[in-house]
């Protein structure tokens, strides 16, 4: 099991309120390669299943930061959590 709090480090050095890492940042952050789970938008989702606690996700809370895994399967966004959304009219 990797650790994840370089990642959780790194988040937290982060002054962007939305930001995207590919895969391989990731990677090159935690210096250790990603589980294939990673390629599943449910390993990344914080918002899913609080109860279940998993390192990555732990990292991305505790650094203040959601995390999303994008659709292109390339990467993670990661959104401050007390950013507000914007409204679309």
């Amino acid at each position: 099991m990797n650790n994840y709090d370089a990642l959780r480090d790194y988040l937290k050095r982060q002054t962007a309120v939305e930001f995207v890492l590919g895969f391989a940042q990731i990677e090159e952050i935690i210096d250790a390669a990603l589980p294939r789970a990673a390629q599943r938008a449910s390993w990344w989702d914080t918002t899913r299943a609080p109860d279940e606690k998993m390192p990555q996700r732990e990292a991305c809370i505790e650094a203040g930061y959601i995390a999303t895994r994008l659709g292109d399967n390339e990467g993670v966004r990661f959104r401050r959590a007390d950013a507000r959304r914007p409204r679309f009219r």
